[in-house]
């Protein structure tokens, strides 16, 4: 076992950390306050993770690097590149494997299913973010810096998701309550379960089968948003809710006084078409499969019930 260092306990660092520390790691949790997961195996760190002296000093003697910090999604071209020249230094200096947990951003809109040999196309400003971290990773990596691979997930469910993602908008499926959602809520989107992004995660930093390349977390078929809800109600015992999508021109007004509201227009094209994610290479070079769905729904409900 070794020792394993996640920045970030946000919607998927906690997952991972409690993963690897249940697999008999040692698990180092780094975030801003120093909270994050409790764990026998789990240590807590205060850090700023754009600090890359104190960061490479914790990553010493591990494994293994795991960047899962979440930016404010309207700062993303100012925040991210620091915090990524971090956290490659840090794990250059110390021979760990760099994980990063990535998106889809950067391959920007496409036809079809997306895989991993499309090109990161995206001229978004956060697409292009992202393709330049996975760019600078894969280039020190080819040069023999250091080992690095990034997993990608399409949008987040389960539980620990974001109040800020679009399923942050479903609490009230529980009351019977209508559910609008700031997205089109009848094309096919590949949705990926939180859990199952912290088991690739933690697949992927703790062998060498995934070193030098970009993979995409195993995603269960695309379903829209509206057939989501509906069986995410029919699991908590709920009436079906009525769905519907708040209207662009109003997302668009939002926007002019709501920073986070505004950001979503650029990623607009995931969901007025379908979006659909192929993860068939790390299912079968990993042997992992993405959980269920009615276990996916189970676990959610108990999640939203608990809160």
């Amino acid at each position: 076992m070794g020792k394993h260092v996640v920045v970030g306990a946000g919607q998927v660092g906690a997952h991972l950390a409690e993963e690897l520390a249940g697999a008999g790691h040692e698990v180092v949790v780094v975030t801003r306050s120093g909270s994050g997961p409790a764990g026998e195996r789990i240590e807590r760190v205060a850090a700023d993770a754009g600090d890359g002296p104190r960061l490479a000093r914790i990553t010493e003697g591990a494994d293994a690097l795991y960047n899962c910090v979440n930016m404010a999604y309207h700062r993303w071209p100012q925040d991210w590149p620091p915090v990524a020249d971090a956290l490659l230094a840090a794990a250059e200096h110390n021979g760990a494997g760099l994980v990063i947990l990535g998106n889809l951003y950067g391959y920007g809109p496409v036809d079809g299913p997306i895989t991993e040999d499309l090109p990161l196309a995206s001229a978004g400003s956060k697409g292009r973010v992202r393709a330049k971290m996975w760019a600078d990773a894969l280039a020190a990596h080819e040069a023999g810096r250091l080992r690095a691979t990034e997993v990608r997930a399409s949008d987040f469910f389960g539980p620990g998701m974001s109040k800020d993602s679009v399923f942050g908008y479903i609490a009230p499926i529980l009351d019977g309550k209508p559910v609008r959602v700031p997205a089109p809520v009848d094309h096919p989107h590949s949705f990926t379960y939180i859990p199952d992004v912290a088991r690739a995660l933690a697949a992927a930093g703790t062998g060498e089968r995934a070193w030098g390349r970009a993979w995409h977390v195993p995603t269960l078929p695309a379903v829209t948003i509206r057939e989501l809800v509906e069986r995410l109600a029919a699991a908590a015992g709920a009436p079906a809710p009525r769905v519907s999508a708040i209207p662009h021109i109003a997302m668009r007004a939002a926007g002019l006084f709501v920073p986070m509201v505004r950001e979503l227009e650029e990623t607009r094209y995931q969901f007025d078409r379908p979006f659909i994610l192929d993860s068939s290479a790390f299912e079968s070079v990993f042997g992992l499969t993405p959980t269920p769905l009615e276990a996916q729904l189970k676990e959610t409900v108990a999640w939203l019930r608990a809160r």
